[in-house]
């Protein structure tokens, strides 16, 4: 296939993309009621076994820059999702920890998140779910690999 007859539909990088967006969009819409969003869902992941990480650490975790993920804990702070306290190797930083709203809104938030899980998949065999997050797996990698 020539640049001129390129097709964006016939390559996975349209697919990844839209669903990407679409997840968001739904995972955000079925989460607002409980008072999280996905673009939290790296750093409740990461703190949720009483874990306490620095925003570098957060950040690094959540493949986000720091000005991003600091006004991300800004509105996780305001909201009372995370706590901060000083940390005691390094004056300059606090370390953050979630609070017990977000960790009693967790189980609910799982939920959520798994009947998304079924909903986007439905239709397709446990066989082919499986076989879908293997090449996922593996198409991730890849990207990694190709990160700066």
């Amino acid at each position: 296939m020539s640049d001129d007859e390129w097709d964006p539909l016939r390559h996975p990088g349209h697919y990844f993309s839209r669903i990407a967006r679409g997840l968001s969009r739904v995972g955000d819409a079925r989460l607002r009621g409980l008072g999280l969003a996905t673009a939290q869902l790296p750093i409740l992941t990461a703190l949720k076994d009483g874990a306490q990480l620095s925003q570098k650490q957060l950040a690094h975790w959540a493949k986000v820059e720091q000005p991003t993920m600091a006004q991300m804990l800004s509105r996780m702070e305001r909201d009372g999702l995370i706590r901060r306290t000083p940390d005691p190797n390094d004056r300059r930083s606090s370390l953050i920890s979630l609070t017990k709203t977000a960790l009693e809104r967790l189980p609910a938030g799982r939920a959520v998140l798994r009947q998304g899980n079924a909903d986007m998949t439905q239709g397709l065999t446990s066989e082919e779910v499986n076989t879908l997050v293997e090449l996922l797996r593996r198409v991730l990698a890849n990207i990694e690999v190709m990160e700066p």
